[in-house]
């Protein structure tokens, strides 16, 4: 349909912002060990994992099984959300100045500005807010359950469970990669830094992500990109009242920095999703229009089985999506592909 369009209004967008800190990591690093559904599919290997918890201290597993039992880590999470911390000592001073409303307050999840009447009242004591609150997050695995928590637990428990397990991670685990640990997020900001400064905020934040497409959507206004090692090679997605954030995994050039001709993970797959006459035809069918895998198989005449085949190679490089049982190329991905070669031989 053709549109006439009488305004000189912009489509709005969102502002990117870039942030680095070890406590970032730490706080992810709970998570991570503490999902045991997730565990096996992280980078890290198995083995890796098994020997990590069997250096810590009994103290600190005794903490992590009350984070596995209870989700605690997404109280630290949203707890380091509230302000900038420059270091773990400035962290445990905030937590430890917390009334309690405010700490049940900060640790209940931002679920929308239309709830956060709700979000205050539950964080008093009130049982029907409370109740409505975990009916609007039922879709959520562990949200109603967290909230209840939060919501009965006794604060001073709370708190001290906290600063133990972020204290006792940092020092068993953080600080004698310190060094290292903070070279490769630094490095990663800083990348993420320049890139800024030739793609427009929806194709940084794809470009970071390695594909996620965030487009605006209203009362989000900015967008918090966090680098992250521990989670690799899942991106981590989270909500903070008028702020999107995505805990993104760093990249390769940044964990090898001294590797000059290391290439970023999803450029090699890029180019090599490309490196096909058929999966470049289909490229070109699905600029600016969706197909179904039918109409994709009828206009390159080839085989649905090869078709999906190509298909599942062009996704997994992140140049194409699909949604309601249709594929789209993700045209970010394909435009900011000369940025990312630049960028790459820029760094030889």
């Amino acid at each position: 349909m053709d549109v006439l369009h009488m305004t000189s209004r912009k489509r709005e967008t969102y502002d990117v912002r870039i942030e680095a800190s070890l406590l970032w990591e730490c706080a992810l690093g709970i998570a991570a060990i503490t999902n045991t559904r997730l565990i096996d599919t992280l980078e890290r290997p198995k083995e890796s994992w098994d020997k990590l918890k069997k250096s810590l201290t009994d103290c600190l597993i005794q903490d992590l099984e009350y984070v596995e039992k209870n989700n605690t880590w997404k109280s630290l999470l949203l707890l380091l959300h509230q302000r900038e911390f420059g270091t773990l000592q400035e962290f445990i001073t905030y937590m430890d100045e917390l009334e309690e409303e405010e700490i049940k307050y900060h640790c209940i999840p931002y679920i929308g500005a239309k709830f956060q009447e709700l979000r205050k009242l539950a964080s008093e004591g009130e049982v029907a807010s409370r109740n409505r609150l975990k009916e609007q997050t039922d879709d959520n695995p562990y949200y109603p359950g967290y909230i209840e928590f939060i919501c009965t637990t006794n604060v001073h428990k709370l708190k001290k469970h906290l600063m133990s397990v972020m204290t006792r991670w940092y020092e068993e685990v953080i600080r004698p990669e310190q060094e290292n640990l903070n070279g490769i997020l630094t490095r990663d900001r800083q990348s993420k830094k320049e890139m800024s400064e030739k793609l427009n905020p929806e194709a940084l934040v794809e470009w970071a992500t390695g594909g996620i497409t965030y487009l605006p959507e209203p009362a989000v206004h900015t967008v918090l990109l966090i680098p992250q090692s521990i989670y690799r090679p899942w991106n981590v997605e989270g909500d903070v009242e008028g702020v999107k954030v995505f805990y993104y995994p760093v990249a390769n050039e940044s964990i090898y920095p001294h590797d000059k001709n290391m290439p970023s993970y999803f450029l090699v797959q890029k180019y090599k999703a490309l490196g096909d006459e058929a999966r470049l035809r289909m490229v070109k069918f699905l600029k600016g229009t969706e197909r179904t895998l039918q109409e994709i198989t009828n206009e390159l005449n080839m085989g649905k089985s090869t078709v999906h085949h190509h298909l599942k190679i062009l996704r997994s490089a992140r140049l194409v999506e699909t949604q309601d049982g249709k594929y789209r190329l993700k045209e970010n991905g394909v435009q900011s592909l000369s940025n990312e070669l630049n960028h790459y031989l820029k760094g030889v």
